[in-house]
């Protein structure tokens, strides 16, 4: 399985650090970083290192509630969201691609919530985020 990049708990993911293992990956994390300021003002990014996973994570919240964990890999990054039970419906009825709801749908319970993870290596495929978010959104 293929480990996240950000490994090292001294060196903190800036700029520079995401260049280095994003490479031209980096304009389509920025523009996803502009988006969530944008169109998400209340929500909040915050680099963690978790011990754990032995990797650093970009969490993004609103209040308490976590939207979704990012992870950094060599020239892509990939967005997880959780969800409860009761979003089903929510995610079959959206506009996400099959092999999304299929990962909801047919993926590993963590008691009463499953993920769904987005592999982004380009623009286009922020796509599924945004929805997701949207999705997130709903969900109470």
């Amino acid at each position: 399985m293929e480990k996240p990049c950000l490994n090292d708990k001294n060196e903190y993911p800036n700029d520079e650090v995401l260049s280095r293992y994003l490479g031209k990956v980096k304009k389509t994390w920025d523009s996803f970083i502009d988006f969530i300021n944008e169109s998400y003002p209340s929500f909040f990014g915050e680099w963690r290192y978790y011990k754990d996973g032995m990797s650093w994570l970009y969490k993004l919240t609103k209040k308490k509630k976590t939207i979704s964990w990012i992870s950094i890999y060599h020239n892509k990054f990939k967005t997880t969201f959780y969800f409860p039970d009761k979003a089903e419906g929510l995610i079959t009825a959206s506009k996400l691609k099959k092999e999304y709801i299929d990962q909801f749908i047919h993926g590993k319970r963590y008691g009463k919530i499953r993920g769904i993870t987005v592999e982004i290596k380009k623009p286009a495929d922020l796509n599924a985020t945004k929805t997701l978010i949207e999705i997130k959104e709903q969900v109470k």
